[in-house]
């Protein structure tokens, strides 16, 4: 067997999965390569996109409903005729006989759609159509080894079609006689009689509802379903974390951080709201990347993505953020030279900065621009060059990557898209490792594979994915479920009256209480210490 996808070859190289030949279930994407589906992948699809079932099982009903509806009715009447012979005096006769019938009554059959047998049929009863119109009206079938020959005749009205059948009844005989009559004056070897006379039907045949209804949900729920199953083949975008797992096994998704439309105007989403649960995704990414590679950690880490628009930069200022709350010395660097955005988020100027570094235009102590109360600093892009890949690739750049991690415990570099441009693979190759955002739903398979293996071409390091814009919830599934744990915000007694904790903090409100104790004991004790200066006894 090959390599499969995320296994690196002897060269380094990482390649693709591909199915074998174990997979009980499979797909055929759009390369041909078969993707793996087994039962739970079929349930889990069903329970995501559940609303299409029912909505197209509707709409199959509605439109069995409306053709049910203008089909005309049509009735039957059904009568029977028994072929037999006269002269049936021995027994040598008697199988002869059999036998000629039994070969007669094929013909007779159609005999009976014939112009001879309809067309005084159309006289009598008073139609307005043709007897070869007639013809396609009436049904003949002969029961295996038998003389008979049933006879149904279709109609949109009952009697009429009684009318029909009793006439084709009186005229069939007839016209057998006098075909299968020697001589003018002798009598037909043949009798046709009729043993079940022409049936009155008042239930209609065609359309039949409750028949026309089950088979339309039946045929809405495989249409439904298929659509269901067939959409998620066909779709090549990224959703999930087994999406992105099943893409480059060991690349490790690092962190998931849940769709919140309020990230395009509040980008700083774990100063805004601390206590959401987007800003704890970024604490546990921030986790996740202190375990990722613990023999070597990383500390200079390139922030990149496949496409613009996935969040990178969103991604790269709150993981700044809450790593310079847990105590660590960060710095956010703006390396897309060429749409920087980063220091936009903090509020902060940016007309000197990495580029002027870079030229030699000025030094780090110059650029450098602290933020906030924690140890959390930044740089900015500066002006944007025309050569923006020569520059991050120069030795100045390798220079200033090595003092900034000497000042710092994690220097964060929120570079370009991979895809578009090169500037994020050449930084990967002079950083520690490179982490990729990749946009739930808005980047396909071959895209992020495209932006891994350029990354795997300069052998440059893969510290993990995060997926970002995960959208919630989608029940059944434990890390889709929105956990909050909020501090209740109550007024709580002490023996020194009721206080108002109003917006303060946990660690605020211990402080508070564990002064009021303090000081409760210390009047207590001065208060023994004043009856016994009293009473020395």
């Amino acid at each position: 067997m090959g390599p499969q996808r995320g296994t690196r070859t002897a060269g380094g190289r990482r390649r693709h999965r591909r199915g074998g030949p174990g997979q009980s279930q499979s797909a055929i994407d759009r390369h041909g390569e078969r993707v793996s589906v087994d039962l739970q992948t079929y349930l889990r699809i069903l329970r995501k996109h559940w609303r299409v079932i029912p909505i197209v099982s509707l709409a199959v009903l509605a439109a069995t409903a409306g053709i049910t509806y203008l089909i005309p009715k049509t009735y039957e009447s059904q009568l029977q005729f028994f072929v037999s012979t006269v002269d049936t005096s021995n027994n040598s006769q008697l199988a002869q006989g059999s036998d000629f019938l039994q070969q007669r009554v094929k013909s007779y059959s159609q005999l009976l759609k014939a112009p001879v047998v309809l067309q005084p049929v159309v006289e009598k009863v008073g139609l307005t159509t043709s007897p070869s119109r007639l013809a396609e009206q009436v049904t003949t079938t002969i029961p295996t080894d038998t003389v008979l020959i049933d006879v149904t005749v279709t109609e949109r009205s009952p009697q009429t079609a009684q009318k029909i059948a009793a006439a084709i009844g009186d005229q069939f005989p007839k016209t057998i006689t006098e075909l299968e009559r020697v001589s003018s004056d002798g009598q037909s070897p043949v009798k046709v009689t009729v043993t079940q006379a022409p049936t009155l039907e008042l239930i209609p045949v065609s359309p039949r509802p409750i028949r026309n209804f089950a088979l339309g949900l039946v045929l809405g729920l495989i249409i439904a379903i298929a659509t269901v199953v067939l959409r998620h083949v066909l779709d090549t975008r990224i959703r999930t974390k087994d999406d992105v797992e099943r893409l480059i096994d060991d690349v490790a998704v690092i962190g998931t951080i849940p769709f919140d439309a309020e990230a395009t105007t509040a980008p700083l989403l774990v100063e805004t709201g601390p206590l959401s649960t987007r800003s704890e995704s970024f604490r546990t990414l921030r986790t996740n990347l202190s375990f990722v590679g613990t023999a070597e950690r990383a500390r200079t880490i390139v922030m990149t993505s496949s496409l613009p628009g996935e969040g990178k930069t969103t991604t790269s200022a709150n993981l700044g953020v809450v790593l310079a709350e847990s105590g660590a010395s960060v710095c956010l660097v703006e390396a897309d030279l060429r749409r920087p955005r980063l220091l936009d988020y903090f509020g902060m100027e940016g007309a000197v900065g990495l580029t002027d570094l870079l030229i030699g235009r000025a030094d780090l102590a110059d650029i450098l621009q602290p933020y906030g109360r924690h140890q959390l600093s930044l740089v900015g892009a500066g002006q944007i060059p025309p050569n923006p890949s020569e520059l991050l690739g120069s030795p100045a750049m390798r220079e200033a990557l090595q003092e900034l991690s000497e000042k710092f415990d994690y220097v964060l570099l929120d570079a370009p898209p991979m895809l578009p441009v090169t500037d994020a693979a050449v930084l990967a190759t002079i950083t520690d490792g490179a982490v990729i955002v990749v946009g739930s739903g808005l980047v396909t398979r071959d895209q992020l594979a495209t932006a891994v293996d350029g990354l795997d071409k300069v052998n440059a390091r893969v510290l993990g994915t995060v997926l970002n814009r995960m959208p919630r919830p989608i029940r059944g599934r434990y890390y889709d479920y929105k956990y909050e744990y909020h501090p209740r915000r109550e007024k709580a007694t002490f023996p020194d009256g009721p206080i108002d904790w109003g917006n303060d903090t946990i660690d605020d409100r211990v402080n508070h209480r564990a002064g009021s104790v303090v000081a409760e004991a210390d009047t207590a004790a001065r208060a023994a210490r004043a009856l016994e200066a009293a009473d020395p006894a």
